[in-house]
């Protein structure tokens, strides 16, 4: 783990997607933070020493998917699957498949396998299961502040986690996509799928794949903006958590939305033309019962823990 020192910074951005504003000060304070995102390989170690059962693994509920299609009804997984023919990306369903079998351990499905894969990143991982891992390490998940400044590595307001320019001196600085999404995967980077973890330099705290790569979950829950109060300018926020949230998956059965947490860093899927998240001030909602191939985590340990 790197040992990360808080201060103040600038949290947000103005100048990108809606849910990044208003970008505005925030503290955070010490704290630990695992320099590489979690590996399939450790989070075997994990299954191997508690038995434990990820969420895509498991049998699903019926009553908590009205109207889903039975056959979908079994254990599996979101997977990505680039379409074979020139698309514009407009729908998710173009390029991601729900996949039975498909889980931690078999990342495309039945018959794939993560052996030879182990320093990748874990993917398939619900919320539940990384937080069920870093109780087990005896660590956390981070906050979206705590990942935000981590992933600046020292840089305020810097629109990537490595500066202002994406390819310094046409060097790839973090694994993207290249070519046109959702069709087109060029891999100029090296890497047409998920890189073993550490093949990009690191930020400026030593932290790698803070960018790209796998996007990562934090505990706060999802707000459509950050929640910043313009009267409160001169005292920023000491160790926000984000919206408060008390729904559960019971709220499925009554036809509202699942409860979502911020993802953070954006992933090997993003693209200039789709989803520009490669960086420190972008945040997606992921529902908390959903599991792909592209989202993965990290662990971070406070002071008081």
């Amino acid at each position: 783990m790197i040992v990360i020192k808080g201060e103040k910074f600038l949290m947000g951005s103005d100048g990108h997607y809606p849910d990044e504003a208003p970008a505005h000060h925030v503290i955070v304070d010490d704290f630990e933070m695992d320099q590489f995102a979690v590996t399939n390989e450790q989070f075997a170690y994990f299954v191997e020493a508690t038995g434990y059962l990820s969420f895509a693994e498991r049998p699903l509920d019926p009553k908590l998917y009205p109207g889903a299609r039975i056959e979908l009804l079994v254990p599996g997984s979101a997977v990505f699957v680039s379409p074979n023919r020139p698309m514009q990306p407009r729908d998710v369903r173009d390029w991601w498949a729900y996949v039975p079998g498909a889980n931690w351990r078999c990342p495309e499905g039945p018959g794939s396998t993560v052996k030879g894969r182990e320093h990748e990143p874990v993917v398939h991982v619900a919320f539940e299961d990384a937080l069920a891992y870093a109780a087990w390490a005896a660590k956390d998940l981070p906050t979206e502040a705590e990942w935000e400044f981590a992933a600046r590595g020292g840089l305020e307001a810097a629109t990537y986690c490595w500066g202002d320019d994406f390819n310094p001196d046409g060097k790839w600085m973090a694994n993207t996509w290249q070519g046109e999404f959702p069709w087109q995967n060029l891999a100029q980077d090296g890497f047409p799928g998920r890189a073993p973890v550490g093949s990009f330099p690191p930020n400026g705290y030593g932290l790698y794949d803070m960018a790209g790569n796998v996007w990562q979950w934090t505990k706060d829950w999802y707000a459509a903006q950050h929640l910043y109060d313009p009267r409160q300018a001169c005292c920023a926020p000491r160790n926000p958590h984000g919206v408060s949230e008390v729904l559960s998956y019971d709220q499925a059965q009554v036809g509202l939305p699942m409860p979502r947490k911020v993802v953070k860093g954006g992933s090997y899927l993003c693209a200039p033309n789709y989803c520009q998240r490669y960086r420190p001030a972008a945040r997606y909602p992921q529902p908390i019962d959903t599991t792909t191939s592209h989202i993965g985590f990290r662990c971070v340990r406070r002071g008081t823990e």
